[in-house]
């Protein structure tokens, strides 16, 4: 799964994947791996602003359009159990953010450290470029303070993300969510519970598994 930890759409379709893992018959047998994805990597580093502005912004549409957007988005959370609290978020360059989730990845944490971050952002308004605040998010998602603290303040896993993002240009990935099931068959978007459900089969009948 490709993803960004700004983005309102990745939550919805974590969880909607989850719900599709639950009613698949070999979901023992699925290891979800995520990979990094900026929304706007051009987005200045330590610049801070409020969603709502920066949408108005860059749509060029007005303050009642970006809130019946976030309204609709939030109302389609909700029913995957999820409380956005989008007048709260704030945009930030996200490099640090993955570099954070590559370091999770590799220590068997990549779930929970994007569950923690994406409730961050989208749910209680963390801004998550900031130091102190991804260490703290960090290690409540499991994660050695020490390490984490020292992956942070130095340049690591930066080339990681880079190739994430590399290797989703090369298949042609413009926007996330997007998820790749064995290589072979892509999901574009938040789809519904059974579209996921339908590609999770057909992967596992492809390996003789389902």
């Amino acid at each position: 799964m490709w993803s960004d930890v700004v983005c309102p759409w990745c939550y919805i379709g974590k969880r909607r994947l989850e719900s599709a893992l639950a009613r698949y018959e070999d979901a023992a047998g699925v290891e979800v791996r995520w990979h990094s994805f900026q929304l706007d990597p051009a987005h200045p580093a330590g610049l801070r602003e409020p969603t709502a502005a920066m949408l108005t912004r860059k749509k060029g549409i007005g303050p009642e359009q970006v809130r019946e957007m976030q309204r609709q988005v939030t109302e389609l959370a909700a029913a995957e159990g999820l409380r956005y609290d989008l007048d709260r978020s704030i945009s930030v360059n996200t490099l640090d953010a993955h570099r954070l989730l590559q370091l999770a990845d590799r220590e068997g944490l990549g779930g929970a450290a994007h569950e923690r971050l994406l409730a961050a952002h989208l749910c209680e308004g963390e801004t998550v470029d900031d130091i102190e605040t991804l260490v703290r998010l960090g290690v409540e998602a499991g994660l050695a303070e020490t390490e984490t603290r020292r992956v942070l303040e130095s340049g690591a896993y930066a080339d990681e993300v880079a190739a994430d993002v590399a290797e989703a240009r090369r298949i042609g990935v413009s926007g996330v969510p997007f998820f790749v099931l064995d290589g072979a068959y892509g999901v574009s978007g938040a789809q519904p519970v059974d579209t996921f459900l339908h590609a999770l089969r057909t992967a596992g009948a492809a390996r003789g598994r389902v």
